[in-house]
């Protein structure tokens, strides 16, 4: 097991390394080999970047750690969504998941294809309908660990990534300095190069990082994990209601809005029984009206262990109907990966249950 007192050498910033090196009176411009070391060629250690001296090569490795994810489990096939579960350096399990577009218009195929990582191992917030945080919560992932899952994941699959969604396993906005660093360094154009409004976070609605984030110049996109329209059928699903109920929680929502100028997304599970009354949708267009916010539908997900069920297919059209008929944006989502457990925190779970037999 690598040092974990040792800094991992891609939890550090493009400055960060300018920094260093002049510490050590090496020019300037080992900063951008080193970072093409690390998000080109992805090398799996230092010892590989071979156009740096043997002496910088070994005060660089003595100093920062450069271990990889384990890939444990890949379910699925490259046509389909792939889900991935990765053992981090500790031992402790994470997900990610490949999603793949859905054919473009006209028929030719979509080149977008849409990751779906994790922030924390395992969840805090205890939302009912989730398995992340069914076996408690461990810890924040550090920024290297949330940045290698993408790297994990194109190395595997073969496919380019250009569409990150922060709604695998933990809360992203309660790792908010390590979720920031993190962003940036897939964002910079030194790391993997992705568009800030190609990245979304998701939060289960932590009114003080949403304002936190509202003041961050990075023009990344919010999605609020909603699941229902009144404090009363939300409070039943979402312990976080109780802390920052949805007055709160829509009154940091626009001061998003008004701060970021973009439309916000409301993601929103259909839970049999639950919140897939007809009241709820009137309100739930209501609150996407006041934000201009577009709302992503979602059939609830079987989880084992949880006695929850997705409504009828006609009962999801009609829940649809009623925020169209308020000329609100929504969709409703056909589930990618039902057949491979794909909500976050499943695969980790079974795969527990099954080393400790």
């Amino acid at each position: 097991m690598a040092d974990q007192a040792k800094p991992h050498i891609r939890s550090l910033h493009f400055d960060e390394f300018g920094e260093k090196l002049s510490a050590w009176n090496e020019p300037a411009y080992r900063a951008k080999q080193i970072a093409d070391w690390l998000y080109q060629k992805r090398v799996g250690t230092i010892d590989e970047m071979s156009d740096l001296s043997r002496d910088l090569r070994s005060r660089l490795a003595a100093e920062l750690s450069l271990d990889q994810l384990e890939t444990v489990r890949v379910l699925g096939s490259r046509d389909t969504t792939q889900k991935f579960l990765f053992r981090l350096n500790d031992g402790n399990l994470i997900e990610s998941v490949l999603i793949p577009a859905s054919p473009a218009l006209y028929g030719e195929r979509s080149d977008r294809r849409t990751i779906c990582i994790s922030t924390q191992v395992g969840c805090a917030y205890g939302c009912k309908f989730c398995a992340s945080g069914l076996d408690g919560f461990s810890r924040n992932l550090r920024p290297h660990e949330i940045v290698d899952q993408v790297i994990a994941v194109e190395q595997v699959s073969g496919e380019r990534i250009d569409n990150i969604v922060f709604m695998g396993m933990g809360e992203p906005l309660a790792n908010f300095e390590n979720l920031m660093r993190a962003i940036r360094i897939i964002n910079a154009p030194w790391g993997l190069g992705i568009g800030a409004r190609h990245i979304t976070v998701s939060t289960s609605g932590l009114a003080p990082q949403i304002r936190k984030l509202a003041d961050d110049p990075l023009q990344i996109r919010l999605a609020v994990s909603l699941h229902g329209a009144t404090d009363e059928v939300r409070n039943q699903i979402m312990p976080v209601n109780r802390r920052y109920n949805l007055e709160v929680l829509l009154a940091a929502c626009d001061y998003y809005v008004a701060r970021k100028k973009q439309r916000l997304t409301f993601e929103y599970i259909l839970i049999a029984g639950v919140n897939d009354a007809e009241d709820q949708a009137h309100l739930l267009a209501r609150h996407a009206l006041r934000l201009s916010a577009k709302i992503n539908l979602i059939p609830y997900n079987t989880v084992e262990g949880l006695n929850w069920s997705r409504p009828s297919r006609n009962r999801q059209e009609k829940f649809l109907s009623i925020l169209r008929e308020h000329k609100v944006v929504a969709t409703l989502r056909h589930e990618k990966g039902h057949d491979i457990a794909a909500a976050c925190g499943q695969l980790r779970l079974q795969t527990k249950r099954e080393e400790a037999l």
